[in-house]
C-alpha cells in the first residue's frame, strides 16, 4: 500500500490550504459571532472547483476521487469547520444530481452546481427519521406531469439561503423501495422555512426546518427512477461520513497547531510551557491519535473509491474514530490553554 500522495494530490491540498488561510480562517470567528453565512466566499471556492470536486467532468465537475476530496476538505476545515462542512453537503448534492440525474437535469443545473453559482441543500432528515431513510414520511404523489410534495424536513443546512433542495420523499409503499429523490427549486410555491435554529456552534451555517405543502415538482426533476432514493441516500451517507470525519481532522489539526504555538509562547515558573515534559507527552499523544485517525479516514476513502464491499463499514468506523479523536484533541488543546481556551479572544474557542 502506497501512503505517499501524488504531485496532483499535493497540489490540490496546497490550493485548498491557501484558500483556507486567505478566505476562511481570518473571518471564521466573525461569521460565527454574527451568524453570517459566507455565500460570496463559498462561491469563490466554487471558482476553484471546490463545489464539484467529485462530480463528473462532463457535467462541469473536477471528477476527482473521494481521497482527493478528503485532502481538500481537511484543509478547508482547518480554516473554518462549519463552512467546510456545508461545502461537503453541497458537493454531495452536486455529485448525486450529476451522477444519477437525467441528461436534461444535468444540462440545466450541473454547471451551476459545480461552479457554486447555484447552491443546494440536502433534505433527508425528518423529525422522526434521521439516517433511517427507509422510514421517512414526506410524500411525493404523481398527478399528471407533476408530483405533489408534502411533509417536512428538519436540521437542513443552508436552508433559506440556497437555490435548490435535493429532497428524499416517498413515492411508493413503506420501506426502502418506496423512497425517491427530487431536485426542487427552493422558492417553489408551497415551501415554507422555519426559524433559523439557535445553535451552540456552527452558526455561520444556517439550519432550518422546511415544510412542503402541495409543492408541484415536474416529473422531469425526479433524480433517477422511482424507488432509487434510498440507494442514493445510502451512497450519500457513506461519502458523508468520510466527509464529516475529515472535517473533524481539519479542526483537530488547527487546535493542535494552536496549542503547540501557545506552549512555545506561554511562560510559567521561568520557562516556556513547551519545556515541561508532561505537556510534551500530552502533545505527542494528541498528534499520534490524529495521525491514526487520518490514516483510517484515508483507508475508508480509498475503499469507497474502489467500490469495495466493506466501504460502508469502513466509512462508519472512520467517522466514529475520527470524530472522537477530533473531540479529544480539541478538548486537550483547550486544557493546555487553561482559562484562555474558553475566551473568545483566543482562536481555540
Amino acid at each position: 500500500m502506497d501512503f505517499d500522495l501524488t504531485d496532483d494530490q499535493k497540489a490540490f491540498q496546497q490550493a485548498a490550504k491557501q484558500f483556507a488561510a486567505a478566505e476562511l480562517a481570518p473571518h471564521a470567528a466573525r461569521w460565527d459571532a454574527l451568524s453570517e453565512f459566507p455565500l460570496a466566499v463559498i462561491r469563490k471556492a466554487g471558482e476553484l472547483g471546490f463545489c464539484g470536486i467529485y462530480a463528473p467532468e462532463a457535467a462541469g465537475g473536477m471528477g476527482l476521487s473521494r481521497l482527493d476530496a478528503h485532502l481538500i476538505f481537511e484543509q478547508l476545515a482547518y480554516g473554518c469547520t462549519a463552512t467546510a462542512a456545508y461545502l461537503t453537503i453541497h458537493n454531495m448534492c452536486t455529485w448525486m444530481v450529476t451522477t444519477f440525474g437525467s441528461a436534461e437535469l444535468v444540462a440545466r443545473w450541473g454547471e451551476g452546481l459545480c461552479s457554486g453559482a447555484t447552491l443546494a441543500s440536502y433534505c433527508l432528515t425528518e423529525p422522526d427519521a434521521g439516517s433511517d431513510a427507509a422510514s421517512l414520511k414526506t410524500s411525493a404523489r404523481l398527478q399528471g406531469e407533476y408530483y405533489l410534495l408534502n411533509g417536512s424536513k428538519c436540521f437542513i443546512s443552508g436552508a433559506g439561503a440556497t437555490e435548490l433542495l435535493l429532497v428524499m420523499a416517498r413515492t411508493g409503499g413503506a420501506g426502502a423501495k418506496g423512497v425517491s429523490c427530487f431536485l426542487v427549486e427552493a422558492d417553489r410555491q408551497g415551501i415554507r422555512y422555519g426559524r433559523k435554529e439557535d445553535k451552540m456552534g456552527w452558526n455561520c451555517q444556517p439550519t432550518r426546518t422546511i415544510t412542503f405543502d402541495d409543492v408541484k415538482v415536474p416529473r422531469g426533476q425526479r433524480v433517477g427512477s422511482e424507488g432509487d432514493g434510498f440507494k442514493f441516500a445510502m451512497q450519500g451517507l457513506d461519502g458523508g461520513r468520510i466527509n464529516i470525519a475529515t472535517c473533524s481532522l481539519g479542526t483537530a489539526q488547527a487546535a493542535l497547531d494552536t496549542a503547540q504555538r501557545y506552549l512555545l509562547e506561554r511562560k510559567q515558573f521561568g520557562r516556556a510551557l513547551a519545556e515541561f515534559q508532561g505537556l510534551q507527552f500530552k502533545l505527542a499523544d494528541m498528534l499520534t491519535q490524529l495521525v491514526a485517525a487520518r490514516q483510517m479516514v484515508r483507508l475508508a476513502a480509498v475503499k469507497l473509491d474502489q467500490k469495495d464491499s466493506d466501504a460502508s463499514v469502513y466509512s462508519a468506523m472512520a467517522k466514529r474514530f475520527a470524530t472522537d479523536v477530533g473531540f479529544t484533541v480539541c478538548n486537550e488543546a483547550l486544557q493546555i490553554h487553561g482559562g484562555y481556551g474558553y475566551i473568545k479572544e483566543y482562536p481555540l474557542e
